[in-house]
């Protein structure tokens, strides 16, 4: 069940993760602020990964051109999801499409099952959906009253690339010769590697100056990418232990998580309807729990 314990603590860092990115956004742009989650964390997993091997010689595994290819399409799939919820981010209709792009738990569940192998028990696939109706419940309140079929569809794609990025790092955790724990932990730093150089040099190409943007907030790009790439290792690990829809199902707890903040330290007040899909996620995390 330690896969329970990786997935909690990934919950709780892309919480922060996600308020230092909030404040980072303030005084630098929305490519430099993506960024900013991996500028630094490919060390970090480096450091990581020696830690797993505790000064052992054991024999590195071995990188097929399938593996390879699998981690490319991981990590370009990644940065597509990003740029899909931040096109979200200027949408009327955010919330609902927030809301769409959580549909990943229930995507990872059909499209694992379908060609990836996995096996979900009903009480497994019951939590998923009642995850998915909860998260809709929060971010929308039910009401799809008006809203745009681009809304939907950008959120549908964020949501189908976030599941398709998961199930490709399960998948090549699996594919080299090591414990799940050691393949996760390689994957995580190719990943981290192909997203570093990729968007170093699409900024370097297209807007240099947000280096200079990034190097005036250098404290807080270190915080970013130190709490981020601690959260990727807590998600990779998760996500090699156990069937993804699971873990993403389970990881909607960061919803009540931030509502929880938002009432005790932010002192706002929580409606019915927030309580009813708090309630729904608790729900469904228990569930997927004794799947």
């Amino acid at each position: 069940m330690s896969w329970i314990l990786f997935t909690l603590g990934a919950v709780v860092l892309q919480t922060v993760r996600n308020a230092l990115q909030s404040k980072l956004s303030a005084s630098v742009s929305t490519s430099g602020v993506t960024l900013s989650r991996f500028i630094l964390a490919p060390p970090l997993a480096l450091v990581y990964l020696l830690i797993l091997y505790g000064g052992k010689t054991s024999t590195l595994p071995q990188f097929s051109a399938t593996f390879m290819a699998v981690v490319l399409c991981a990590s370009i799939l990644q940065i597509a999801a990003t740029s899909f919820m931040i096109v979200l981010f200027k949408q009327r209709n955010f919330a609902v499409g927030a809301g769409l792009a959580k549909s990943e738990a229930l995507v990872a569940g059909v499209v694992g099952t379908l060609f990836f192998g996995s096996y979900l028990t009903p009480l497994g696939w019951a939590g998923i959906v009642i995850g998915g109706v909860a998260v809709f419940i929060l971010s929308s309140g039910g009401r799809l009253y008006g809203i745009s079929v681009k809304t939907m569809v950008i959120g549908f794609a964020c949501g189908t690339c976030f599941a398709l990025t998961s199930l490709l790092v399960r998948e090549a955790s699996h594919m080299l010769s090591v414990p799940h724990t050691l393949g996760a932990a390689w994957v995580l730093l190719w990943v981290l590697c192909v997203q570093t150089v990729t968007l170093s040099t699409y900024i370097g190409l297209t807007n240099p100056v947000i280096f200079k943007q990034l190097k005036a907030a250098k404290k807080q790009v270190l915080a970013i990418s130190a709490v981020s790439c601690l959260g990727s290792i807590c998600w990779f690990t998760a996500m090699a232990l156990q069937h993804v829809a699971l873990v993403k199902t389970l990881g909607q707890l960061e919803v009540l998580l931030t509502l929880l903040l938002s009432h005790y330290w932010l002192k706002n007040t929580v409606t019915k309807r927030e309580i009813t899909g708090l309630l729904l996620v608790g729900v469904a995390a228990t569930m997927v729990m004794w799947a």
